[in-house]
């Protein structure tokens, strides 16, 4: 038996004994539903470096060229035509089979609660795509009715309500986590006892310390990614086959 597989077959009783799983899911779980990631060989970040701008909240705010540029982007997202992979329909049996305390994620795609997932299972670390949030009075749009207003022909829609300037409900880089949402992804962290790290780098904070969390309360940690991570150190068994298949077999094997 190969170490791959053994890592399998000891993943999977681990999954099968569990009471309370907590997975971590990154962008690798949405790649095989046609949402490129940010840093890997294909990613947005890697094939054009300058793409970060429109990711910073210090520029969106300070440039009306890039919040012109983000909503073009908006517009365009793969996750408008994207369905639900077998990565994300085996976590939601993981749930239906009561053995998930939680799913924090760090992608905005809202794929997991399409393929099955209960919305009050799901704690989306950096926020959604499918809503926009005003920057001054935090009034919340549904997506579908700025970006109609983009396609109309207004290149950055301001606020409704109070003119402010609007963006995606999701977190930029320079933005705050909201707390709510981070002390419930912390607290799933610290109640389980195997931790799944599934399609992430781990290498932005603070959604990879969540790992940490869960090794400090006593939880067994797997990590499932094709690239290391800096967390393959500390975990206690490592998969390198791609999530589609290597996720619907190990829930399987324990349901």
């Amino acid at each position: 038996m190969s170490l791959v597989s053994t890592a399998e077959a000891s993943t999977a009783d681990w999954l099968r004994q569990a009471e309370r799983v907590t997975v971590l899911t990154g962008a690798g779980v949405s790649t095989d539903s046609g949402i490129p990631d940010f840093r890997g060989p294909q990613g947005v970040w890697t094939k054009d470096p300058a793409a970060q701008t429109l990711f910073s909240l210090d520029s969106y705010l300070a440039d009306p060229d890039v919040r012109r540029r983000a909503w073009q982007a908006r517009l365009a997202h793969p996750v408008w035509h994207a369905s639900p992979n077998p990565g994300h329909e085996s976590l939601a049996s993981l749930e239906h089979s009561g053995r998930l305390r939680a799913l924090v994620t760090q992608n905005i795609d809202g794929l997991h609660q399409a393929a099955g997932s209960s919305p009050e299972r799901v704690i989306e670390i950096h926020g959604t795509v499918h809503w926009v949030k005003c920057l001054t009075c935090e009034q919340r749009t549904p997506m579908p009715e700025v970006l109609a207003l983009v396609e109309a022909g207004q290149p950055d829609p301001a606020c409704p309500d109070c003119g402010g300037i609007q963006k995606s409900a999701t977190i930029s880089f320079g933005e705050t986590l909201e707390r709510d949402v981070l002390n419930a992804a912390v607290a799933a962290a610290r109640d389980c006892d195997l931790f799944l790290a599934v399609g992430t780098s781990l290498s932005v904070h603070p959604a990879a310390g969540l790992c940490e969390y869960a090794l400090v309360a006593g939880a067994r940690l797997v990590i499932i990614n094709a690239a290391p991570t800096p967390y393959d150190g500390a975990a206690d068994a490592l998969l390198r086959d791609p999530i589609g298949e290597v996720l619907p077999r190990l829930v399987a094997a324990a349901t």
